[in-house]
């Protein structure tokens, strides 16, 4: 019974640890994509430089948004061994908060 039951925290701390993960390894692709492309096109267009600036900071900073919640959901996840199991919930609710 409790190697089980060490098992399923192993398991979701495993889970969370790979979902905070890959949302920092998305996060680091998506704004280097960005960027990347926003150097070709500004080589191409030079007098439309402080537009596309402006708008890869806006798009850097949405991405970077979606990584922290991303994050901090993993991290939720992670550390919220007080309420025995219930973390599902918590993350859950925290989900909803957001949204409404």
């Amino acid at each position: 019974m409790i190697s089980l039951l060490l098992s399923e925290i192993a398991f979701a701390n495993l889970g969370a640890a790979i979902g905070g993960g890959l949302a920092v390894i998305g996060a680091g692709i998506g704004i280097g994509k960005i960027g990347g492309q926003a150097m070709d096109a500004m080589a191409r267009q030079p007098e439309k430089i402080n537009d596309l600036r402006t708008n890869m900071k806006v798009a850097a900073a949405l991405i970077e948004g979606v990584a922290y919640y991303a994050n901090k959901i993993s991290q939720m996840a992670l550390y919220d061994k007080a309420r025995k199991g219930k973390s599902i919930n918590v993350v859950s609710n925290f989900i909803y908060s957001l949204c409404h």
